[in-house]
């Protein structure tokens, strides 16, 4: 059945459709990674998001029940160049086209997505439906210009409703979820923490009762600015216990601190994207997926260290507080694009986590 990816400034994109005939609205924004898609599509950092792959054939190695970040698909659409319907790999148990017809989301195939990309870098991510008629248009770009993706707030779908604990023997972990990867909470388990798992809302004064040894901030979808209660919490629990975040967890941190976050253009959407760590001189190759980053003319560097900076674009990828054991990331060190080695970054929080309870 033919299908067609309309954007919000009028330029249509035509292909056949798979998956769910439901149709959604969401952010185009587009990935460079070359493997790993299950997991990125199972990213609770994509909700609102219709994602392009740039690598040209997905599906091939199938879909499983190990490789997911969350317990079902966040996108909202799916746009390749080719769709492979003869999936093989010993791990696969269904192919993507099933996949995303269960979980109800529209995926389009057949589009030049080198051209659509080069669109996306030039104009920047927009907003955009996939469809399988045109005969509607013009209510569809109606619908997609009363969609404000700056301010609605999606960690609200993606966070959990009650809180859970993950039993450990180690430091207690108060983990404040505003869209947690699994691999964030098995790498935590990996050092016997105990993690309680609490919705982002959760108020500071609650998590001081829980007497954890640390906090860690997760990733999450959408503007950071839409989370200024979280932000409040966190300017809180800054000076009682060490805190790591990751990502969105990187921007509500730098937020308390009294920086400001700004959109980019096109985003950091990948497993191939160079950061420096300023402070071992050491660069890692690094998987990333933001649309935000911390403005570091806001950073206030009397209090802040800049640890890590993106040698695409120099902006910021990492901070950490001069005094507190308190830091923070900008990209993914739980995801391994190669070698495990930015799990140095969790084995620094559970140092600073340990020697603060030995402090006390």
């Amino acid at each position: 059945m033919k299908g067609y990816l309309i954007l919000e400034d009028g330029m249509v994109f035509e292909g056949k459709v798979f998956g769910s005939l439901q149709e959604d609205t969401g952010e185009v924004v587009f990935n460079t990674a070359m493997a790993g898609y299950q997991e990125i599509f199972t990213d609770n950092s994509y909700n609102g998001q219709i994602l392009v792959m740039t690598y040209p054939m997905i599906g091939n190695y199938g879909i499983n029940s190990e490789d997911i970040e969350s317990n079902q698909p966040t996108i909202k659409g799916l746009v390749v160049r080719e769709l492979c319907k003869t999936p093989s790999n010993w791990k696969s148990e269904n192919c993507l086209d099933d996949y995303l017809k269960y979980h109800n989301i529209m995926g389009i195939e057949g589009v030049d997505t080198r051209k659509l990309v080069k669109h996306l870098r030039e104009k920047g991510t927009m907003k955009g439906i996939i469809t399988i008629s045109l005969d509607h248009k013009q209510e569809q770009m109606e619908k997609m210009q009363e969609m404000d993706i700056t301010t609605k707030n999606y960690t609200g779908d993606v966070s959990t409703e009650k809180p859970y604990i993950l039993a450990g023997n180690g430091p207690k972990i108060a983990l404040l979820d505003f869209g947690v990867k699994l691999n964030i909470l098995r790498i935590l388990k990996s050092y016997d923490c105990h993690i309680t798992v609490l919705p982002y809302q959760t108020k500071a004064e609650e998590i001081m009762k829980l007497g954890v040894d640390g906090v860690f901030l997760s990733n999450g979808p959408g503007n950071p600015q839409t989370l200024m209660p979280a932000v409040e919490n966190i300017k809180k629990l800054l000076h009682h216990k060490p805190m790591f975040g990751i990502c969105m967890g990187h921007q509500l941190l730098s937020l308390a601190f009294g920086a400001d976050t700004y959109k980019l253009k096109y985003g950091h959407r990948g497993g191939n994207h160079p950061v420096k760590d300023l402070i071992t001189n050491k660069v890692y190759i690094t998987s990333q997926n933001h649309g935000y980053v911390v403005d570091e003319k806001t950073v206030n560097q009397k209090e802040l260290v800049i640890t890590h900076r993106n040698l695409n674009d120099g902006t910021i990828e990492g901070i950490q507080h001069k005094y507190l054991p308190v830091f923070s990331v900008q990209y993914h060190p739980e995801a391994s694009p190669g070698p495990m080695e930015s799990k140095y970054l969790f084995q620094q929080f559970v140092y600073n986590v340990q020697h603060s309870k030995e402090a006390v």
